[in-house]
């Protein structure tokens, strides 16, 4: 389920670069000590294997330098060569308290940090059985004929019993090399292992998208949780506080690409799916012979819990079939809660072990999802207020003042004027008629989907300016700062929407006679301003948008929108003089829509 070393040929080669430098300065540090302390070395052979490590060293560093070189059978070879060059040099140095044991110690570490804990292991046992092996040749006559090479060369001799490797004085060094493996490849199993944990929590919150919205991300993690567990299929349950109403989604293994299919749950399925425990989390097995199921349960401290009741997996396993099922629960605030289940998982690290982290990467990915609940939420109601406010819109403005006409033209019918009162009367509904046309044609406009990007939103801005001059008589001009927008889709919809409302109010309420429209860099971000030489609004100085949701002053349906994507509002108001609406957006912004997401916790 996790990894156990690097596996990207970017990762084994900084692996490899980062042991090549230490191997060169440890090799220095060595020739150090032994300037500063030359007892320590008990022949001259030494010196010799000392040069020959520091180039193999340096010509190591060298070829890594090309990412082409860093490749499994190099690895290896190096390795070995680590392990055995430690072997040879210990003859002639003064046992593990010379400066030269730290060699054996680099070559644990190397193990470890290349790979895990049974290849530290398995190291460890090569450099004892090399340096036993090397004990046993120098006593079958290796040190009598290395000797006589020695001296025919003119060399000093090495006598037996000054050498570090006779049976008695290997057997600690052997123990101290077998206990540090064990340590060394503990230690870097449990680091790779967190590390591994982490990529994967990064992994599943890069699942939560805004653009697939929160069914789609449910999809994709439940998915992802299947494979990274080796389940059989999965099934997630949520249930609202306010309406109580149970949602059942189930993942089936039985497509190219699987996904939840949702239902509303049969009555009973909180008692089936969603009873109450005292385990936060749980792992159900059932003996094939006698079906007995035995439950292992953890708290929300992540530590074992006793007891725990065996309704919370008796009436699920009467409509499911297993053999083990893991379960953790979740909750979102106090707004939706529910449990996730995975039929026949795996855990190869221990039963105990993989339902915390089970239980740990449930709890760290749900804020994320929570935020996309709350989203959907402020996406749900700024669409409710423009909904009724369409709706108030055509009620009092198209529907009376059609009834309104509609009853002037009766009276018209009834008792026709003079003519020339005829013709003003006429004039009259007649400009009464053009108005409303305008009113429903900016409804309509307003009610139209628009694909919008950063690429489209300065046009569309500059046509909509355009626009609203040509039929209000309004002087509207709009002023772009840069050649380029870098905002996503979302926000650039919710701008194009809030120009929109915010031209609608000039035209309605202001009485303005000019109006300014721009966007421009504002510090590391994009600010949109409407500005007008109206009547302002019913206040004097500028307020922010924290001061607005208090007092609930308007406009409301741009304070919904610039909420939505996380900007920030200010309105300056100069009653008799105009007003000024600001609104900023941070440049970092990555607020992404939900378009066409499953219509689910409703």
């Amino acid at each position: 389920m996790w990894r156990k070393s690097p596996f990207s040929p970017e990762e084994n080669l900084r692996t490899e670069r980062w042991l090549a430098t230490a191997r060169v300065f440890l090799a220095i540090w060595a020739l150090i000590a032994l300037w500063l302390d030359p007892e320590e070395v008990r022949s001259p052979w030494a010196y010799a294997l000392l040069g020959f490590y520091i180039a193999h060293g340096t010509a190591v560093l060298v070829l890594l330098r090309s990412p082409q070189q860093s490749t499994s059978p190099l690895r290896l070879l190096v390795h070995c060569v680590d392990v055995l060059w430690p072997a040879l040099i210990s003859p002639y140095t003064s046992g593990q308290n010379n400066p030269f044991f730290l060699f054996f110690v680099f070559v644990l570490a190397a193990a470890a940090y290349r790979w895990g804990l049974w290849e530290t292991v398995m190291t460890a046992v090569a450099s004892v059985s090399l340096l036993w092996l090397e004990s046993v040749s120098f006593e079958e006559g290796i040190m009598r004929t290395l000797n006589a090479w020695s001296t025919h060369h003119q060399m000093p001799v090495v006598q037996i019993r000054i050498l570090g490797i006779e049976p008695r004085q290997l057997l600690m060094e052997s123990v101290y090399l077998i206990v540090m493996g064990l340590l060394l490849g503990y230690l870097a199993e449990r680091q790779k292992k967190l590390s591994a944990e982490k990529d994967i929590v990064a992994r599943m919150l890069r699942l939560v998208r805004i653009d697939v919205g929160l069914a789609g991300s449910l999809s994709h993690i439940v998915r992802e949780l299947v494979s990274l567990y080796g389940a059989r299929g999965a099934l997630i349950v949520t249930r609202e506080s306010g309406s109580h109403r149970v949602h059942v989604g189930e993942l089936q293994l039985d497509s190219a690409f699987p996904e939840l299919r949702w239902a509303d749950a049969r009555p009973g399925a909180s008692e089936t799916y969603l009873r109450e425990s005292i385990a936060i989390s749980w792992l159900a097995t059932r003996d094939g012979e006698t079906g007995e199921v035995r439950l292992t349960g953890l708290g929300s401290s992540g530590s074992p819990v006793r007891d725990v009741d065996h309704a919370v997996v008796r009436s699920f396993a009467n409509l499911h079939s297993f053999n083990s099922l893991a379960a953790s629960f979740f909750s979102f605030s106090h707004e939706l809660s529910g449990r996730i289940f995975l039929l026949d998982p795996t855990f190869p690290s221990g039963t105990e072990e993989g339902l915390i982290f089970l239980q740990d990467l449930v709890r760290q990915i749900t804020p994320a999802l929570y935020n996309l609940y709350l989203l959907r939420r402020l996406r749900s109601r700024a669409g409710a207020a423009e909904r009724a406010r369409l709706v108030r819109e055509l009620h009092d403005g198209a529907v009376q003042s059609l009834i309104g006409v509609e009853m002037q033209v009766d009276v018209l019918r009834r008792h026709p004027p003079a003519a020339d009162s005829m013709t003003d009367e006429l004039e009259r509904i007649q400009g009464l008629l053009r108005e409303e046309v305008l009113n429903l044609r900016e409804l309509m406009q307003e009610m139209k989907s628009t694909e919008m990007d950063a690429r489209r939103l300065a046009g569309f801005l500059r046509d909509t300016v355009q626009r609203f001059q040509r039929e209000t008589g309004i002087a509207a001009q709009f002023v772009m700062d840069g050649d380029e927008v870098v905002l996503p889709q979302s926000v650039c919809r919710e701008l194009a929407r809030i120009t929109q409302e915010a031209l609608v109010n000039v035209r309605k309420h202001s009485g303005a006679k000019q109006v300014l429209v721009q966007l421009l860099r504002e510090n590391a971000g994009w600010q949109l301003t409407v500005e007008d030489d109206g009547t302002g609004f019913p206040f004097v100085g500028r307020i922010t948008q924290s001061e607005l949701d208090a007092t609930g002053g308007a406009p409301a349906i741009i304070r919904e929108r610039v909420r939505l994507i996380q900007g920030d509002l200010t309105i300056e108001s100069r009653p008799g003089k105009g007003s000024r609406i600001e609104v900023y957006v941070p440049q970092i912004q990555t607020v992404e829509a939900s378009s066409g997401a499953q219509n689910l916790f409703t």
